[in-house]
């Protein structure tokens, strides 16, 4: 797999021929080319690399596999290879539609395709689902695309056994008897599959994978198996692996022993490649000190750091100030995480460790730079600091919003790659950044921001730093930023390096370059030219996109028939009904661990029914299943001493729509003969559909019954909150613990997700009761399958925070929760989560899209708002430029 980030070079892909050459010469039968990485462009590069390989005759004579998950990718590849080619891969997972499109389009060039053991409902795991979901594809490709038999290659998942879970002991078993069936019933087709997977659970112990992996293939290539992703060089002959060792592995694959995986795991404690003794746990305790502190950076292990940081400190011949300790084996075993980091080989939760095993060894040594410095002061008057970093960094999370797990992983990560960072928290003014950067001498400034009022704030700092000639660089991130706002609408107002920076991992890389004197002006240069192409394409787009006027968009809105289709069911009560301490144990089984998994960037797929797939993983799995156990011990910590508190209100009204309004009643009499006592205003899609779309251009308004239709409709509401983590932040913060601070924060935000979801179905099943017999598993829930949607404002469907003003005055939010809100309408606490509940099986979650002035003056004048006010909260999805710059 080739990857480079920015433009590859003349030297890059030589590298990369290279590589290829020497595969080819090892006895790789096939190459694998696979160009997907966010910073190439993927379908430009694997033509370019094809192309290469196609005047390389040592090359060239293998076939070559075209992999990427991007079907633009695999057709650049297929339109400019020699011969008969492999496509990695296809499956069912999008459907039929989309699978037999691809194949006729892989078929047209001639190419072999492998198809995954994968469909809508998810990967295969069992004998019998395996079979049935290969057959099918093949009876697709056979029947209706007229393939060749002969070039299918069935993946039917080699997954990992040895897990300690029981539901995964039959993995291996399952592989071979459906390669057996598979070959037996589907003639002409291949099998392949992917060794590392199986062994994945021994990551670390390559004598015993090696061992597993020789022994399944001993058996798979006599059920059929055809072809495998495996390092050859490195497979053991089965006759050759130990007596021991082999009978462990076969009891393992076969299922024959139910306490295989503990004494193959013993065995790997005790037995090293050349079947020496393995070298045990504190080894490393015999080193010097440097290596005991880089050591015990590397792994996060706090246990001896202050003892090893005093003990270098005590050597004044080595280290005659305590800045000497920083600046030597502390700064160098930092500067290995980093790479590591950088490098791919250490992921964010084992960095963030290390994070707090160096503040704990920098604490140790503080009190003594003080007393150093209060000396040195006292003998010579000097008053001027040494600066160990490699530069000074504020980070702030803008006025108004509260989100800061983002803000405070870029911190860590630069505080391990040498940089003092000055965090300043949530809902910081501009002025206060400012003042900040100015007496902290800060190189850079750093600004986050998670919901949209949040950009408009970023513009201004970006105007203050450059009123008052504040010439250093400004980076931009959070999820609500993009590389096209910042280049459009921030980069303008200032003269000085603005950059968007997209996550933690790409911090160091941008901080460094802005501050490096031989690399900063070249780099912003060409940060120029990017940013100033950005916004012309962005300019071609507007003129280019085409729109409904707001009446035509109306016309071709969404209308049911409310007279003989669905009938609303009236909720339980009308009115507000509130939870001041909410069970969480009710919440934990609702937790979508992905997202939290997505927070330590450790990037999979969970869940596969009880099983999170990224365990599988062969980059991160074991981390991940670390760092989910961590969660779990805290979780079960923080319930059963009641340490978070869950507190939220569900109401429900009686409601009508107006054109695009929802209007709320206090009762069914009061609808039509009174004022309402609540407005929810709507916006409507406007951007052009494509010809062949026959969708309409929704409205939440859509989906609740007209003024004048006769029928009695609903619309409800909920505010969920954790409350308790800013005060166990505050805990770990005195205890420089930056790990237990995310992990506490991404909890937070699990539960009061999770909150959200539970209340929902509590909902649908007893609360309003519309869906009162419904059974559905969390999968099912996941996958939206039940009737009714949970819109919230700022999200997509309606993207305006200020209908939350309209929400927290009907159910009297603050007052019964202490759910608030801040000036830019961002929750309090930040694990909190609100929105809408409509019940009509036909509502639907759907983007609003860009739209046009008349839309926004129309909305201004409904809600009674200047439309200056309605664009400064619409900014992101207007259809227009509403200044020249």
């Amino acid at each position: 797999m080739l990857q480079d980030h920015g433009s590859l070079l003349n030297s890059s892909w030589q590298e990369a021929l290279s590589v290829a050459k020497l595969q080819v010469e090892m006895g790789a039968q096939i190459l694998d080319i696979n160009m997907d990485d966010g910073m190439l462009d993927g379908p430009t590069a694997m033509t370019r690399f094809c192309n290469f390989i196609s005047s390389e005759p040592d090359i060239a004579k293998v076939p070559l596999c075209i992999d990427s998950s991007n079907f633009s990718v695999i057709e650049a590849g297929l339109k400019c290879c020699q011969g008969k080619c492999i496509v990695n891969s296809i499956s069912l997972k999008e459907g039929e539609e989309d699978f037999l499109e691809k194949a006729r389009k892989i078929k047209l060039y001639g190419a072999a395709v492998v198809v995954m053991a994968f469909d809508e409902v998810g990967q295969a795991t069992e004998t019998e689902t395996k079979i049935a979901v290969c057959s099918r594809a093949y009876h697709l490709l056979v029947e209706k695309v007229h393939f060749n038999p002969n070039d299918i290659i069935f993946d039917p998942n080699i997954l990992t056994i040895g897990t300690g879970m029981e539901e995964h002991n039959l993995y291996a078993i399952n592989f071979i008897n459906a390669t057996k069936t598979i070959k037996e019933t589907l003639p002409g087709a291949r099998i392949s599959g992917g060794l590392s997977n199986l062994s994945f659970s021994f990551r670390g112990m390559d004598a015993i994978r090696e061992a597993m992996h020789g022994v399944f293939l001993y058996h798979a290539i006599k059920y059929g198996m055809d072809m495998g992703i495996v390092n050859a060089g490195n497979l053991p002959v089965y006759d050759d692996i130990h007596k021991e060792l082999l009978q462990l592995c076969e009891n393992l694959i076969w299922n024959k022993d139910p306490d295989a995986t503990e004494k193959l795991l013993h065995y790997a404690q005790n037995h090293a490649q050349g079947g020496k003794k393995v070298v045990q746990t504190d080894e490393w305790r015999k080193g010097s000190v440097e290596e005991r502190l880089e050591y015990a950076l590397i792994k996060g292990i706090e246990k001896y750091v202050i003892a090893d940081t005093e003990e270098a400190r005590l050597n004044q011949e080595k280290y005659p100030r305590p800045l000497n300790v920083i600046e030597g084996p502390l700064m160098n075993g930092m500067k290995i995480v980093g790479d590591l980091f950088g490098a791919g080989k250490m992921f964010l939760p084992q960095v963030i460790k290390s994070a707090r095993v160096m503040k704990k060894a920098v604490g140790h040594l503080i009190p003594y730079m003080e007393k150093e410095r209060e000396e040195r002061r006292a003998k010579q008057g000097s008053t001027e600091e040494e600066n160990p970093y490699q530069g000074t960094i504020v980070l702030a999370t803008v006025k108004g919003d509260v989100h800061d797990i983002g803000k405070n992983i870029v911190g860590v990560v630069l505080g391990c790659n040498n940089f003092r960072v000055i965090d300043l928290g949530v809902m910081t003014p501009c002025d206060k950044i400012l003042r900040a950067a100015v007496e902290n001498k800060a190189d850079i400034i750093g600004l986050s921001g998670l919901i949209t009022p949040s950009l408009d704030e970023m513009i201004f700092v970006a105007k203050e730093m450059e009123r008052l000639a504040i010439k250093i660089p400004l980076l931009i991130g959070g999820a609500t930023t993009s590389k096209t706002h910042t280049a459009v609408k921030i980069a303008p107002r200032y003269s000085a390096p603005v950059v968007h920076v997209l996550d933690a991992s790409k911090s160091v890389v941008v901080c460094s370059q802005l501050l490096d004197d031989s690399m900063k002006d070249d780099f912003f240069e060409e940060i120029l030219e990017e940013y100033e192409q950005i916004r012309q394409e962005h300019y071609e787009s507007l003129k280019e996109r085409r729109y409904l006027s707001l009446q035509q968009a109306r016309r071709k809105g969404f209308h049911n028939d409310w007279l003989s289709g669905h009938i609303p069911v009236k909720p339980k009560f009308i009115g507000t009904k509130v939870f001041e301490d909410y069970d969480l144990r009710r919440l934990v089984e609702y937790i979508d661990w992905k997202p939290f998994f997505d927070v330590w960037q450790l990037r999979g797929k969970y869940p596969n029914r009880s099983f999170p797939k990224i365990f599988n993983d062969k980059t991160v799995g074991e981390e991940a299943k670390r760092v989910y156990n961590d969660a779990q011990d805290l979780l079960k910590t923080l319930i059963n001493e009641k340490k978070l508190q869950a507190r939220g209100v569900v109401g429900f009204w009686p409601a009508r729509s107006v054109q695009d309004d929802i209007y709320l009643y206090t009762a069914e009499e009061a609808v039509g003969s009174s004022e309402p006592i609540a407005k929810f205003y709507g916006l409507r899609q406007q951007a052009e559909k494509d010809s062949a779309c026959t969708d309409p251009y929704y409205c939440l308004s859509d989906f609740i019954a007209p003024l004048d239709s006769g029928i009695c409709d609903y619309l409800g509401l909920f505010a969920v909150a954790c409350f308790g983590v800013d005060d166990l932040c505050s805990e770990f913060r005195k205890q420089e613990d930056e790990y237990n601070i995310i992990m506490v924060k991404a909890l937070g935000d699990r539960l009061a997700e999770a909150f959200a979801e539970e209340l929902h179905e509590r909902v649908r099943r007893e609360f309003w009761a519309y869906s009162s017999s419904e059974q559905l598993d969390l999968s099912d829930l996941r996958k939206i399958k039940y009737e009714g949607i949970r819109p919230a404002p700022g999200y997509p469907s309606q993207p305006d925070h200020t209908e939350k003003l309209t929400m927290w005055k009907l159910a009297n939010i603050e007052e019964t929760t202490g759910i608030g809100l801040t000036e830019s309408l961002a929750m309090i606490p930040a694990s909190a989560v609100s929105g809408l509940y409509f019940s009509s099986p036909n509502s639907k979650y759907f983007a609003v899209g860009k739209i046009c002035k008349d839309q926004v003056e129309d909305y201004a004048l409904r809600k009674n708002l200047s439309v200056a006010e309605v664009e400064k909260w619409l900014e992101p999805i207007l259809g227009y430029d509403t200044e020249q710059l």
